[in-house]
């Protein structure tokens, strides 16, 4: 298991090397990628079960980026953990490229799931955690949600779902960075008590700072530990564009084109 130190210095190594990655393209889902680097930190640098050499390993843990659209940042995980070369980054979007826009499991290896067309992510977690359970295997699926996405009725369903069938396996992190597309979530559609909603649908939740890596392993830690047969849901409370005041600092900072000064102060700034 990593030590904290070791998350915060892959965290930032993620963060640099998405923010490269969506230099070369010069735009990009900036300020949701940056919200769940710390996650992906703690999944892939001290959680998940997976081979990089073999990406379909079947005794792995399932990964879903649910708000697909923040790709770079997995694609950056990925890369670093040696699915893939890092020098596939600079291919975003480009044609033939193993590296689309959205996650595409058929594209790039150790994507589990295609992925961007919101609300979907949770209940093919359910699904794929369900047929675990049938077969009796003890494989995890955690799922990241974005907060914009939560106000989809199908989200709804699928955790009323995951309750009802005991899919104890199922691990959803909502990235609630407050902002969505359109603006501010309380302006758009707010989502109230987050947390309070997944325990009123049976599930074991709790909220913790989404930049914190410590915080997030430790609440994994804590709910794997507390949750009996509850699904658990982690609520990430954090800022989009995390990690980069710059982009901390945007208004429209959902998307946006990041020109090559604005990137390297950041890279810069990372690397210091």
């Amino acid at each position: 298991m990593e030590s904290d130190n070791n998350l915060k210095a892959f965290a930032n190594d993620i963060r640099i090397e998405t923010i490269k990655c969506l230099k070369k393209r010069g735009f990009g889902h900036v300020g949701g990628c940056m919200s769940i680097v710390e996650t992906l930190s703690v999944l892939y640098g001290s959680v998940m079960k997976y081979d990089a050499k073999n990406p379909q390993w079947e005794d792995r843990d399932y990964f879903i980026l649910s708000k697909g659209h923040g790709g770079p940042a997995l694609f950056a995980t990925l890369a670093l953990k040696g699915f893939f070369p890092v020098n596939w980054l600079d291919t975003l979007c480009e044609p033939k490229t193993l590296l689309p826009s959205h996650c595409d499991r058929l594209r790039t290896p150790g994507v589990d799931v295609s992925t961007g067309s919101l609300g979907q992510g949770l209940s093919v977690a359910d699904g794929i955690a369900k047929g675990f359970k049938i077969k009796g295997k003890d494989n995890w699926v955690y799922v990241i949600l974005g907060d914009g996405e939560c106000a989809e009725g199908q989200n709804w369903e699928a955790a009323q779902f995951a309750s009802h069938f005991k899919l104890s396996h199922v691990v959803a992190f909502v990235d609630w960075n407050k902002r969505q597309v359109d603006g501010y979530i309380n302006d758009v559609m707010s989502l109230g008590d987050i947390e309070g909603k997944f325990k009123a649908f049976g599930w074991y939740a709790a909220t913790v700072s989404g930049s914190d890596t410590e915080a997030i392993k430790t609440a994994i830690e804590n709910a794997k530990k507390e949750h009996g047969e509850m699904p658990i849901a982690i609520v990430l409370d954090g800022v989009k564009g995390s990690g980069v005041p710059e982009f901390e600092e945007m208004f429209d900072n959902h998307f946006f084109n990041l020109d090559a000064e604005l990137a390297d102060k950041a890279i810069a700034r990372l690397e210091a």
